[in-house]
């Protein structure tokens, strides 16, 4: 029996797709807040690595009980590693500062990711910047402004790491919809394993035939090393990380796969609320509210972005039910 959620989309669903997107920004937000809890006792490399090989394995499980290994082959094989390439340098870059972060700077870093798809939308889809994606852009620009202060005595240049995620997640987002959209979540998700495994393999092999200076391996020991000691608790982590991560990407993959990007987009927005959620149960740490404003600036960008899209999308179809006629 096939489990509809591990195979190809046939179908858009919008309830179904809004249930789904809830449940991974819940559970992406946890993992996130757990990874940065773990900064000090592994690497990136090595957690990279370690939930990579348990996200492979889970997915080959879950292929042969939904329906076959036949789950795991893509139908656009470049489209689906091109995605996993961008979510690689995406993650990257995301959890290079959380030994530095809270988990809301992190959070609202990464969620600038519907202003680079505004900008990229001319150069990939040949879209037009009209007055509203450019006011958006704006307002969003000063939203991250805002959380990053970089007037601020405490700025660091790591605040603007999540931010440089954001990019490659917009990246993972328009070749998802473009290239993957009728593609097994499974084989997504295998092929997100498999490069994420290769890049934390490549990380650990760099760093230990060429290791950096002591004093960077002491200021960043999170990406700066390659192989720490594995103890129990690390290796138990990265069961856990491996099974959230997965639940996580999964139910995003299919919300995107069986809804427009313009309906969940708003309701993507939901693991902002999260983080700031897990950080404060995990860290007792709450945002600023110049950090608050900023994040509210950035949703409010974020959600008109998504409310014109949809007006955009209704146009179009109007018109070609009017051609049609």
């Amino acid at each position: 029996m096939i489990v509809k959620l591990f195979s190809h989309a046939q179908e858009d669903r919008p309830l179904v797709a809004v249930m789904l997107l809830l449940i991974a920004t819940f559970t992406l937000g946890l993992q996130d807040s757990l990874m940065k809890l773990m900064s000090g006792e592994t690497s990136f490399w090595q957690i990279q690595t370690l939930r990579s090989i348990g996200n492979l394995i889970f997915v080959i499980i879950l292929a042969k009980v939904g329906g076959g290994l036949v789950l795991l082959l893509p139908k656009n094989t470049r489209g689906v590693y091109l995605r996993a390439a961008f979510l690689a340098a995406c993650m990257f870059f995301f959890f290079s500062g959380a030994p530095f972060l809270s988990v809301a700077q992190m959070a609202v870093g990464l969620y600038t990711y519907p202003l680079f798809i505004c900008l990229l939308a001319g150069p990939v889809l040949g879209e037009k910047l009209g007055k509203w994606r450019i006011t958006c852009i704006i307002i969003g620009s000063l939203g991250a402004l805002l959380v990053v202060s970089p007037w601020k005595d405490e700025f660091v240049l790591a605040q603007l790491l999540p931010i440089v995620a954001g990019f490659f997640f917009a990246c993972n987002v328009l070749t998802l919809r473009r290239a993957c959209r009728h593609e097994s979540t499974l084989a997504l998700a295998f092929a997100t394993a498999l490069i994420f495994m290769a890049s934390g393999l490549c990380g650990i092999m760099i760093l230990s035939w060429f290791p950096l200076s002591s004093a960077l391996q002491q200021s960043m020991p999170y990406v700066a090393v390659g192989w720490p000691e594995l103890t129990l608790v690390v290796a138990a982590f990265a069961v856990l990380a491996s099974l959230l991560n997965l639940t996580g990407n999964i139910c995003m993959t299919r919300a995107y796969q069986t809804a427009d990007a313009s309906l969940l987009a708003p309701l993507d927005f939901s693991y902002l609320i999260f983080a700031a959620f897990w950080g404060k149960i995990i860290f007792d740490s709450w945002p600023t509210h110049t950090t608050l404003m900023g994040m509210s600036m950035i949703i409010g960008a974020g959600a008109i972005i998504a409310w014109r899209e949809q007006v955009s999308a209704r146009a179009r179809a109007s018109m070609r039910i009017q051609s049609a006629g």
